[in-house]
């Protein structure tokens, strides 16, 4: 590997690293144990933890289909929904939230029917949190598993099929298990995703404790009050993206075998 490559990888590392450095030494630790325990953080957390693993499960069960038909799919305009299914990862969260509540909100196009046909409110509830966190995480999985589809190829599937398989049976004996790494760090990135969605999420579900407001948007309220509290607040999702990155991103991904 040419030598010259370290400055710049170098820089890039303490792009990201000295930012959570600056965290870690400006961090209260004496009172970092009420600030975490605090009722709360605690509500916060667990709001975040169970929105983000719904919004994942989601993401799967929505994206996994999505990447199939982008990556297998022989129509031409095909190519015209990439784009669009790519959008969320560009477009600033806090206009995919107005997207949502313009749709869903009591005079959206479609909120405006589930409000009066029946009764059903999506806005400033934890269903809205849930929507926000899948809108801008599944490019994410999208991404990684339309990636592994295509990288794998479909020479196996041609194979099954003459051997009789049926195209259901081929995809779900051959094709899944061919791409379960590109599935797993898709999971991942969009778990981290959801765990860290802010924009979306305020303008589209609002900050109701206990109902709406994650640990981002806590964070966004408690530095305007309780630097520390902010801080440590901070520290926690730092530690929670880390250890949900390492511990579930696959072996294989890291170049390890």
């Amino acid at each position: 590997m040419p030598g010259l490559l370290w400055v710049p990888a170098a820089a890039a590392f303490a792009l990201i690293a000295l930012p959570v450095v600056g965290l870690v030494l400006r961090a209260d630790w004496a009172r970092l144990p009420d600030l975490l325990l605090s009722e709360s953080a605690l509500t916060a957390l667990r709001l975040s933890l169970e929105t983000a693993a719904i919004s994942t499960v989601l993401c799967i069960l929505l994206g996994g289909p999505l990447a199939a038909v982008l990556a297998r799919g022989r129509k031409r305009w095909l190519r015209w929904i990439r784009p669009l299914v790519l959008l969320p990862l560009v477009l600033p969260p806090v206009v995919g939230g107005l997207a949502l509540l313009f749709l869903l909100g009591r005079m959206g196009l479609l909120g405006r029917v589930l409000d009066t046909w029946f009764g059903i409110t999506v806005p400033f509830t934890t269903a809205a949190v849930v929507l926000a966190q899948t809108f801008v995480a599944l490019p994410f999985l999208v991404v990684s598993l339309e990636g592994a589809l295509r990288t794998a190829g479909d020479r196996y599937e041609a194979v099954a099929a003459t051997l009789g398989a049926s195209p259901w049976l081929a995809f779900r004996r051959v094709t899944v298990p061919l791409v379960l790494p590109g599935l797993a760090s898709g999971t991942v990135l969009a778990f981290a995703r959801c765990m860290g969605e802010f924009g979306a999420t305020i303008a589209f579900a609002g900050s109701l404790e206990g109902v709406t407001r994650t640990l981002p948007l806590l964070v966004y309220l408690e530095r305007e009050t309780d630097t520390d509290a902010a801080i440590a607040l901070s520290l926690l999702i730092v530690v929670v993206a880390v250890l949900v990155i390492a511990i579930a991103r696959p072996r294989g991904a890291d170049g390890l075998r």
